[in-house]
């Protein structure tokens, strides 16, 4: 099964000790409604240590995981008549997240031949008089996609000019492969406009948890936090202690996580690298690949189907991540390297079939 966005190599002990320990301890009532104030702290000095820029406690709130962290930020910034712009392809969830939050979403499109990295010159075609957030994921999921600092440093001089608020899912930021990460959040000139959300959901391998937070502008922070009590009212006490372990402490395992979605991803292109049939491109971060099944005539869906039945591998279709996923599927790099090289014959397979049927 390759259609799961979730790791398979274990978590840190010490983090689920934490987490033990801590409920053992009685933190198993209400937390504070932003957030326990060494979880905060914790999460203000990892952003710190990543930036530089100085992050203080006050700026950060903790949110049960990435998703609930989009949510309120959504909910924060928009109402009903403002648009979201994002980048497509674009995780599933967004466009539910956007509607929720009665805005409108508007897609920005983006080109497998840049890999899918998303324009200044895109978005601001995409502006208009309602246009109130630019929503981006950095690494990208699906497609894999890390923007540079003169990508971010380009798109923040448009969300500038046109006065947009910036949300930044950042969930693999610990995932980049040969690039290095860059935040809007990290670029003090976009600081007060962006509102950065992670998780240690994927870089802890801690999906479960539900455990993430948002950094933004001292005076956005109030606002989220008003949002976040009228959803949760509290979190776990022993989660929170458990991610501040999690961020206070270095773990082998966080590297060795990063280290084998990249072999794996690698491995990946390895096997398509002959293929006739099958454009496959090497991401740059996270632990998801997009491979380009348009030569064979189907459309995504209509290869992910044909996959399964035939051949037992399951794979989501591009078209499930909007209009620029289309003639594509997205694997997830979350199984062993045999069992993905098994995989990975078995989609070249069909791919070389159905052109042989072409020609």
């Amino acid at each position: 099964m390759l259609s799961i966005g979730e790791p398979d190599l274990p978590p840190p002990a010490s983090v689920l000790d934490a987490a033990a320990s801590s409920m053992r301890a009685g933190r198993t009532r209400y937390a504070h409604g932003q957030g326990e104030p060494e979880t905060l702290a914790a999460i203000a000095n990892h952003l710190t240590r990543r930036s530089g820029v100085p992050v203080i406690p006050e700026q950060v709130l903790f949110t049960a995981g990435t998703q609930n962290g989009l949510c309120t930020a959504l909910l924060t910034l928009v109402q009903v008549g403002d648009e979201v712009l994002v980048p497509d392809p674009y995780y599933a969830t967004y466009e539910g997240l956007v509607a929720a939050s009665g805005a409108t979403f508007v897609s920005v499109a983006t080109r497998p031949e840049n890999n899918f990295h998303v324009t200044a010159q895109a978005i601001e075609k995409a502006i208009t008089n309602r246009t109130k957030v630019l929503l981006l994921n950095t690494p990208s999921n699906p497609t894999g996609a890390v923007l540079t600092q003169k990508e971010i440093d380009e798109i923040g001089k448009v969300c500038e000019r046109h006065d947009l608020w910036i949300i930044c899912d950042e969930v693999y930021a610990d995932m980049t492969f040969d690039v290095p990460f860059c935040s809007p959040f990290d670029r003090p000139h976009l600081r007060h406009r962006t509102l950065a959300v992670s998780s240690i959901s994927k870089s802890h391998a801690l999906p479960g948890f539900r455990a993430g937070w948002i950094a933004s502008h001292l005076d956005v922070t109030p606002r989220l936090v008003l949002v976040a009590e009228a959803m949760l009212f509290g979190s776990q006490p022993f989660i929170e202690d458990a991610l501040a372990i999690a961020l206070n402490e270095k773990h082998p395992e966080v590297e060795r996580l990063r280290l084998a979605f990249r072999e794996r991803a690698k491995a990946v292109i390895d096997s398509f690298e002959s293929s006739s049939s099958i454009t496959a491109r090497m991401p740059e971060g996270g632990m998801f690949i997009m491979l380009d099944v348009r030569k064979t005539n189907l459309t995504g869906e209509e290869f992910a189907w044909q996959l399964l039945e035939e051949h037992n591998v399951s794979v989501m279709p591009g078209e499930s991540f909007g209009k620029g996923g289309a003639g594509h599927i997205r694997i997830a790099l979350t199984v062993e390297a045999e069992v993905l090289r098994i995989a990975c014959d078995r989609i070249r397979k069909l791919s070389d079939q159905l052109c042989a049927e072409i020609n």
